[in-house]
């Protein structure tokens, strides 16, 4: 394992845990260069699935890439790291219980605004300004009448 700080290719294992669900191995790793710790996570590799683009080109779900732009949506708000991951295996799990092994892009983006949209509205909209690749601002504030046009339904 490299070393994300002095790249250097020895490290020791210090600490290794289960994850929460058994399916995660955390382990706590420390290199023998620089003695800075760092942390990795070991999970099986599954069957890979595949995300059809809207241009129709094919990629491998990459849980990272996802992961990524949650973090980017969710920046400086009240969201946890685990509550994304949650969010990832969610849609993780949606894909291994289908027959094929494809998904559009279009169904993940879906799945996550859902998502998104009950856990933080303020990532809801930063997450499909750039899903939904709004054009201009009239596309943007007709989301955000949306968002608040579905909460006065829910509420009493």
């Amino acid at each position: 394992m490299r070393c994300p700080y002095c790249s250097h290719l020895s490290e020791k294992v210090v600490d290794s845990r289960e994850g929460k669900d058994g399916e995660v191995i955390r382990r706590r790793r420390e290199c023998l260069q620089c003695h800075r710790r760092f942390t990795t996570y070991e999970r099986i590799e599954e069957i890979h699935f595949m995300v059809v683009k809207k241009d129709g080109r094919r990629e491998p779900f990459d849980r990272h890439k996802l992961l990524s732009g949650l973090l980017k949506a969710t920046q400086k708000r009240p969201v946890s790291v685990a509550q994304l991951e949650e969010i990832v295996d969610d849609i993780e799990g949606r894909l291994a219980e289908k027959p094929d092994r494809e998904i559009a892009s279009s169904e993940v983006g879906e799945l996550i605004m859902r998502r998104l949209h009950d856990m933080d509205e303020v990532a809801y909209v930063r997450f499909a300004s750039v899903y939904r690749q709004f054009k201009d601002v009239h596309q943007f504030v007709e989301e955000v009448k949306g968002l608040l046009n579905s909460e006065k339904k829910t509420k009493p």
